[in-house]
This record gives structure tokens, sequence and C-alpha cells, in this order.
């Protein structure tokens, strides 16, 4: 498994979407600058906001779009010409429907499942899937229907709660994630907590 170069965290941009579930992904991007004293900016070249941490002492970017979550690809797309980061150094922090909130799991590659954020990457990759997945459990509303409504408002308290502790469970595995032992990584995160 290569080392990751390059931690992205899907998101809308704006206040008004800040909190809501379809921001899980800047989320956890958000712990780890925290948890590493690191500073966003907004780096236009970049289209979103990066800063960079040291895990293990290997350098690794961090990213939030300011695009809209369909336009992700063009943020990802941006900074990993920039740095020559190969799809396979890329992973990519979202929320995830099928998993209820409180869960958060690692996919090595596959395709986009509906999420549009992840859709647009894949494009703007040339097709490319083999990029790993922190997949941030937001829970279902039970209707395909009341999806679109659902990601864009905000979780309850116990909902945000769970959210946030698996996000910092996740972020306990960046030394391990960051080295490309991925494997270590979901051994740890991947308990029966669904």
């Amino acid at each position: 498994m290569s080392t990751i170069k390059l931690i992205v965290g899907l998101a809308n941009p704006g206040p008004q979407y800040s909190d809501t579930r379809h921001n899980a992904g800047a989320w956890f991007v958000e712990q780890l600058a925290r948890d590493h004293q690191a500073d966003f900016k907004p780096d236009q070249k970049f289209h979103g906001f990066t800063t960079k941490i040291h895990p293990g002492g290997s350098p690794v970017h961090l990213l939030i779009p300011t695009t809209f979550m369909n336009r992700s690809g063009q943020a990802v797309q941006a900074m990993s010409h920039f740095y020559k980061i190969n799809p396979d150094e890329i992973l990519v922090a979202h929320d995830e429907l099928d998993f209820s909130a409180g869960v958060a799991r690692l996919k090595l590659e596959g395709g986009h499942g509906g999420h549009n954020g992840l859709r647009d990457i894949i494009q703007k990759l040339g097709g490319a899937r083999d990029f790993p997945r922190l997949r941030i459990g937001i829970g279902h509303p039970g209707d395909k229907s009341k999806v679109h409504s659902y990601v864009l408002k905000n979780p309850n308290s116990q909902d945000k709660q769970s959210i946030e502790d698996a996000i910092r469970d996740a972020a306990n595995q960046i030394d391990s994630i960051a080295v490309g032992d991925l494997a270590k990584a979901m051994n740890q995160l991947h308990t029966d907590k669904e």
C-alpha cells in the first residue's frame, strides 16, 4: 500500500453548510489539523483550504475543497497534479449514508456509490477508483426521496456526538494511515459498532 500524501475532507462551502451531515469528511480533516496544531489557509490555486501535517514524520497535505460537493474533483485534481500525487496516495474522507452515526470505515477503492463528491473526483482523476476512502457514517433517513434534504441538515446532538467520536477514533489512526498501513488502521477501526 502506498503512503498517503493527501487527505481530502469533502464538504459544501459556507457557514450554512458547516454543521450539516454532508460535511462529515471536512470534520475529519479539521480534527487532524487540530491534533497537529496546523492552521488552514485559503488557496485559490487548489480551490480550497489547505494545510500540511507530519504524522510520524511523513508530510501529508490536508485539503477541504471550497467548491460545492459535486465539483470536489476540481480541487483534488489541482492539488494532485501540482504535487504529483497518485490516486492511491489520496485518502478521501466523506459522509456515508449506509453506516449509522458513530461508525467510520476505511475502504481501499471502489465506485462512487451515488456520492456526488466521489463521482466528480473519479471523473477528474481520469476514471481512477483506486484511492482509499474514509467513510464516516451519518445514518439514513429511511427513504431514498429524503436523502437530499437529510444530508443538508444538521444531525441531532446524539448523532453529532457519535460522529465526532468516530472521527476521533479515525484520527487516532493517522500514523498508520500516513505510512500506508491501512490494514492496521482498519483492524483498529473496524470493530462491531454497527
